[in-house]
């Protein structure tokens, strides 16, 4: 059961926000609330786009032990895990780029593709040792693919690594389409990223819808004038209540609602 809590001031029903506003945000019901119908139609044929690392899975714990086992190993001071989350999002290489600017010892472009591969070996060993999906995650998926939806994933991360993330974590089955950021013709924010992925997935642009956690979620989807949704519990440096989305959820329970209601306008 859910509520909808708008801010003051919320942008018109079909007016895509401003940066830095949202339109509606789905928040876990009041016991006693009345219960909400969902009607299936909306859903049947829908494609819906997800982020990875902070929006589907806690990469977090993984990705941060393994930036800080290379850190270490380069005679660096490892990061606490609160700063090293907000460096994810452009892909492994670009947190081992970032995390070693954030040491105070930035890269040359040889040796970043050197420990690079020092990086992607240690991950390899702990893609899924405490990494998980979020709160609700599976719930929202069994939901939404029981009212027609076809699934896919767009994310910056390597096409191999989510694969190998989501297979560890029994979900890869789910998505009709998993397309990193190696296997576009440019990675978020570029559109392009998350049009090829609607359209690996059969699906068609719309009657798609992104949910994501960060600047580059919300700017491909901007950008490819495909309706958002955001995660405020994700990776990233800007709030998420700042990007703009359609809808901002603070749990993965107000997903489907929150899909329907996209889809209706």
């Amino acid at each position: 059961m859910f509520r909808v809590a708008s801010p003051e001031k919320t942008e018109a029903c079909h007016a895509r926000p401003q940066r830095g506003k949202w339109r509606d945000r789905l928040t876990l019901a009041p016991p006693g609330a009345p219960p909400l119908t969902l009607t299936s139609d909306l859903l049947s044929g829908a494609t819906i786009v997800f982020d990875l690392d902070g929006t589907l899975v806690d990469t977090a714990p993984d990705l941060a032990a393994t930036l800080n086992h290379v850190l270490v190993d380069q005679g660096l001071t490892p990061l606490p895990l609160a700063e090293a989350r907000d460096l994810i999002g452009q892909g492994a290489k670009a947190l081992l780029r970032k995390g070693f600017d954030v040491a105070g010892a930035p890269l040359s472009e040889a040796r970043l593709d050197l420990l690079f591969e020092d990086f992607l070996v240690h991950y390899r060993g702990r893609i899924a040792r405490e990494s998980r999906p979020f709160e609700g995650v599976v719930a929202a998926l069994d939901a939404l693919e029981a009212r027609g939806a076809r699934l896919a994933v767009c994310t910056n991360k390597r096409t191999d690594l989510s694969l190998a993330l989501l297979g560890e974590l029994g979900l890869a089955t789910r998505f009709a389409a998993i397309l990193g950021g190696d296997g576009a013709t440019a990675q978020k924010p570029d559109p392009r990223h998350l049009l090829e992925t609607i359209a690996r997935a059969g699906g068609a642009a719309d009657r798609a819808i992104m949910v994501g956690d960060s600047i580059n979620d919300a700017e491909a989807a901007r950008r490819a004038g495909i309706s958002l949704v955001l995660v405020s519990f994700g990776y990233t440096a800007t709030p998420a209540a700042q990007l703009g989305a359609d809808i901002l959820i603070d749990h993965f329970d107000a997903l489907p609602e929150a899909c329907e209601r996209l889809l209706r306008q």
